[in-house]
């Protein structure tokens, strides 16, 4: 599990999070959430994730709040 923060959520369920061992943004969908709702996450939330690749490039799987 990596750590980070919620960066930008945008109103089409999907946003990014800064992660804090790279300075590359990682995208995530509404879909992956656990245990919170789109709606719930803010910008500034501290959240765990795994990384997967999707066709598009790398994105966070299985993302908590923290």
């Amino acid at each position: 599990m990596q750590e980070g923060i919620v960066a930008k959520k945008t109103d089409k369920g999907f946003g990014f999070i800064k992660r804090n061992d790279s300075d590359k943004d990682l995208f995530f969908h509404s879909n992956e959430l656990q245990n919170v709702s789109f709606d719930e996450l803010q910008e500034g939330d501290k959240v765990s994730f795994e990384v997967g690749e999707s066709p598009k490039g790398p994105n966070a799987l299985n993302v908590n709040k923290i």
